[in-house]
């Protein structure tokens, strides 16, 4: 093995010989001729030579340490891993030496001995022997692909390039690339662009063009797409890191919405410690330090199987989830993974990376596959960016709704019932508040409630497709002969309800509203809080409407959401979702209610985008995502069109012309969503200071002393008599100051002390949980003064008042 790539070895640096020894001709050639200069400078040519020789020193470094790692077990003399030699051409930096374990240290053992509770760096050493068998495979396909790139660039032809602006730029098919091109343009850009689009497809900035293209280069704040291409490659920092250091099995390694995570098999290890975070991001510096380059290769299925048949879980993917002959890996330094990509450059982009947070989960969430250890972590271009975010984190755990329901006494979970939220009397009131402002609503807007079934025989959602495609994530079982499960939406129910006796256009629109319990079987190892139950409620409403009324009921639809989250405090976005490359029905029909859609959406006046291609195969779509108070997004609201269900459930009426087999649309639309989620947006969006209306601590009445605790219950009843959630503090033990700062620590939003001067005039001495003092009011004129602001639903009550 040695000798091999020795051999491979001399032949790369004699590669690099030549390549120099053709820029120094090319230069030589050129100096004293301003006019030979400026006409080569940009030849794709010398630039192709130029790339290659930067890709050429960076697999110098790697080679150079693989051979070196293969050489040292054959050493019986060394205990410690080899320092990587190293080019500092364009600042590339050594990689981290290993640590040098124990000469007692037995071949077996995968981490070095911690004395006294102390970490060491823990990297293992030597590493797991599949990386260098991994690394030999991985360099003879990358001998190949060079070739097939090196034949198709000598076959190059012009090609032109679009620029966002308009501007076309000559290049060269399969030699030209976007950093290329970048760097035309300004070095700056060139350095800030995270990834290119190239005819709307993410594409590496190394990677060669292709044909005629439309070229885009995104930056880190700019795009989403460049977030997520700029941690899925953080992510794989984080998994070469675990894999030095703990030599398991990786999993999956995707973005995520502020972040990234890797997944890993541990087989009879114990799991990941947050101890260990430094050793992990120790070495995640050393590989950033390094610029090891993301190579992309696109290889054969069955090469992949060899490559990774150490790894079940990667044969996995290849077996189950790639369907085509062949699929792409990507490389930095001694990680090679399956993965679409694309990249970053190289591993020096991510400026700024840490390790935050760790957990138990199951492969693909199923409870009854293996355990798998997750790390996560989350990373910047900057170190300003990191710091804000760790601000950033800091707020969301104080506000955490998890940490304010147990801390308010509002909800719990239970292992006997998991996903199903226990909700106790004080969020129980805040759940059918906001299940009766719905309500009020519905009430204002032409919809009716109705009841539907919990349970249905299967052969309901064989008819609407459901069970086909959403069965595993039902709770379903066996009544008699048949096999029946627990709804997880309404619409099929609702189906019925329109088609249990003939229909007529002057019953359309019908709007039915359902607060129906509804069950999805998610995977245990998703549930998180609120956020992700298996029992939860929706403001559920379908309309039935003829294609005609789409778009008024749209505007409807829209003014509905508008009214609530202007109640709430809530800024939001609206996006059209178009017809997708795959759909069903006619185009006309689509093309006609993508029309109303937008023109319901220009009528409304708020801005909004659009996301072409993004509808359901069933039915274009109006996506709301709403803003909380720390800038988080959330999607609650959802409004929906629907071509498939009514004929899926042949559901007709008798139109205006007489024809009785006219076909309705449906609009599916929720504003809360979930309830249950709503309330975690809203726990965390008011911090736990709930305003008045529906607050479930809204009004302490605190005693002076003892004696005037009889006049304190008095009032309190009077209180909760009027629908207010009102509590006396009875404790003798506590003095007045006391008690005052109890009641606003636990967020009641007006305190009312009573004396003997208040119980003398029938009145009370009014404060607010955030101090302020409003004075002696006679409890009629406080009663009546708090019943007009909670039923205006005023946000600042305590301001008002």
């Amino acid at each position: 093995m040695a000798e091999r790539m020795a051999a491979r070895l001399a032949a790369q640096e004699e590669q690099i010989a030549v390549l120099g020894e053709e820029i120094r001709r090319l230069r030589d050639g050129i100096c004293g001729d301003r006019d030979t200069l400026c006409s080569l400078a940009g030849r794709p040519e010398l630039e192709s030579l130029r790339g290659e020789n930067e890709k050429l020193k960076y697999r110098l470094i790697h080679l150079r340490r693989g051979l070196q790692a293969q050489a040292e077990p054959e050493d019986s003399g060394r205990a410690g891993a080899p320092n990587a030699e190293h080019d500092n051409q364009e600042g590339d930096a050594p990689q981290n030496k290993k640590s040098v374990a124990p000469e007692s240290k037995k071949p077996g053992e995968n981490k070095k001995e911690k004395a006294g509770g102390n970490r060491g760096a823990g990297e293992l050493d030597p590493w797991p022997a599949y990386i260098a068998e991994r690394l030999t495979l991985y360099d003879q396909l990358k001998a190949e692909s060079d070739a097939l790139l090196a034949r198709r660039a000598a076959e190059t032809h012009p090609i032109s390039v679009v620029l966002p602006d308009g501007r076309k730029v000559e290049a060269q098919a399969w030699v030209t690339s976007p950093y290329q091109i970048a760097r035309g343009i300004s070095q700056g850009l060139a350095d800030s662009a995270v990834i290119s689009r190239v005819s709307g497809e993410l594409w590496d900035l190394d990677r060669p063009l292709e044909k005629d293209c439309a070229l885009e280069l995104l930056r880190f704040d700019d795009d989403d797409d460049a977030q997520a291409v700029y941690w899925h490659s953080s992510a794989h920092i984080l998994g070469e890191a675990m894999e030095r250091f703990y030599g398991g099995c990786l999993c999956y390694g995707p973005p995520i919405e502020n972040g990234f995570y890797y997944d890993m098999f541990l087989d009879g290890q114990k799991g990941v410690s947050s101890n260990e975070f430094a050793d992990l991001e120790s070495i995640c510096k050393a590989v950033v330090k390094d610029k090891q380059p993301f190579e992309r290769l696109e290889v054969s299925k069955e090469t992949l199987l060899q490559m990774f048949k150490y790894n079940k879980f990667k044969c996995r993917i290849l077996n189950e989830k790639v369907t085509t002959p062949t699929t792409t890996i990507y490389r930095c330094g001694p990680l090679i993974d399956l993965c679409r990509g694309p990249h970053v450059r190289h591993t020096g982009k991510i400026k700024a990376l840490k390790i935050y947070k760790n957990s138990s989960t199951y492969w693909e969430g199923r409870s009854d596959m293996e355990t798998l250890q997750r790390i996560y972590g989350v990373s910047f271009p900057d170190s300003k960016l990191l710091k804000e975010w760790e601000r950033f984190q800091e707020e969301a755990r104080n506000r955490d709704h998890r940490k304010i329901g147990k801390e308010q006494e509002l909800f719990f979970f239970h292992d006997l019932s998991p996903g199903s939220c226990f909700f106790l009397p004080r969020g129980a009131y805040l759940y059918n508040t906001l299940a009766e402002f719905i309500r009020e609503e519905y009430n204002r807007r032409g919809f009716q409630e109705v009841a539907s079934p919990n349970i249905y025989n299967s052969k309901l959602w064989e008819t609407s497709g459901h069970w086909q495609h959403y069965s595993e994530n039902m709770f379903s079982f066996a009544v008699e002969q048949d096999i029946f499960a627990l709804k997880p939406m309404n619409c099929p129910g609702h189906c019925l309800m329109f088609n249990h006796r003939p229909r007529s256009w002057r019953e359309l629109p019908l709007r039915l509203a359902d607060f129906g319990v509804l069950h999805r079987n998610e995977l245990s190892g998703t549930l998180t809080g609120l956020t992700r139950v298996r029992r939860f409620q929706q403001d559920d409403a379908h309309i039935f409407c003829t294609m005609e009324q789409i778009e008024s009921e749209m505007k409807g639809c829209l003014e509905f959401l508008r009214c609530v989250y202007d109640v709430f405090g809530f800024s939001f976005q609206l996006h059209l979702s178009t017809r997708p490359e795959k759909f069903l029905g006619d185009v006309a029909v689509w093309d006609q209610a993508e029309k109303q859609l937008e023109n319901s959406l220009n009528e409304f006046g708020e801005p909004w985008k659009l996301n072409p291609g993004d509808g359901a195969f069933y039915g274009p779509k109006i996506d709301i995502q709403i803003k909380d108070a720390i800038g988080r997004y959330h999607q609650c609201a959802t409004i929906q069109l629907d071509f498939q269900l009514p004929i899926r459930f042949n559901l007709t009426f008798v139109g205006k012309d007489g024809d009785d087999k006219a076909r309705p649309v449906i609009i599916h639309r929720a504003i809360l969503g979930s309830v249950e989620r709503m309330i975690a947006i809203l726990t965390e969006n008011y911090a736990g200071k709930w305003p008045l209306w529906l607050s479930p601590r809204q009004v302490m009445l605190v005693p002076v002393n003892p004696s005037l605790e009889e006049y304190a219950k008095k009032l309190c009843k009077q209180f909760v008599e009027a629908g207010f959630m009102a509590d006396a503090d009875l404790d003798s033990s506590c003095l007045l100051n006391k008690k005052i700062r109890n009641a606003q620590l636990a967020q009641y939003n007006f305190i009312l002390v009573v004396g003997e001067k208040e119980k003398m005039t029938n009145s009370v001495n009014v404060r607010t949980r955030d101090n302020k003092v409003h004075g002696e009011l006679t409890v009629d004129e406080v009663l009546s003064r708090l019943t007009l602001l909670k039923q205006s639903r005023c946000r600042t009550a305590e301001e008002a008042f």
